[in-house]
């Protein structure tokens, strides 16, 4: 399946007269995949977690975010993928459109697939999430360490579990205070977005 099917969803349910948001025109591949984790005060506060397969960002939304701690069993959400530009996405979503609200990059980076049989033979990762069970290794500017994701609910209201391994390290923070959170990109809070745009 090519690009442009992969994001006729996507595409089918924004007006980009009116968003600024990518329409996804060209990819830029790198020699590792891209992740990137955005804060999106929409309709509902919540997280969107994003991994670069192929030539799409497979995308999930997290209400509480992705933890550090291995605790932590976070919800996740399956949506539309989403075109390789939108890893850079940070802004507001006018009033109206489809996921209208603000946006920031909160975390971004690269990950390692790890996913692999049972006989320890590495898997194609997005097989792997098709068979609903990937696990990874994030390198990014906050979140760090191996994580999984698995599926434990499929049909229309598919959902996943996205946790942090347990590396016998001592346990993370958490997840931080969506509000008072930073763009990794700009260093600005959503509040500080949000009030950007209407000054322009």
């Amino acid at each position: 399946m090519g690009e442009r099917d992969r994001l006729r969803d996507y595409r089918g349910k924004r007006d980009f007269g009116r968003t600024g948001e990518p329409q996804g025109q060209q990819g830029s591949f790198g020699e590792e995949p891209r992740f990137v984790v955005q804060i999106h005060d929409a309709r509902t506060l919540h997280f969107d977690f994003r991994l670069q397969v192929d030539d799409v960002l497979k995308s999930w939304s997290i209400p509480k975010g992705p933890s550090d701690d291995p605790k932590d069993k976070r919800l996740a959400v399956p949506t539309e993928d989403h075109p390789l530009e939108y890893e850079e996405f940070e802004g507001v979503i006018p009033h109206g459109e489809y996921g209208g609200g603000t946006v920031i990059v909160w975390d971004h980076g690269t990950y390692e697939p790890l996913s692999h049989d049972r006989r320890g033979r590495p898997v194609d990762f997005g097989e792997s999430l098709e068979h609903g069970h990937a696990t990874f290794r994030l390198h990014g500017s906050k979140l760090h360490g191996r994580y999984a994701l698995t599926r434990f609910r499929g049909g229309d209201d598919e959902s996943w579990l996205l946790v942090k391994a347990s590396e016998g390290r001592p346990q993370g923070h958490g997840t931080p205070d969506p509000r008072r959170a930073r763009s990794v990109r700009s260093g600005r809070t959503l509040a500080q977005v949000s009030a950007e745009d209407r000054e322009n």
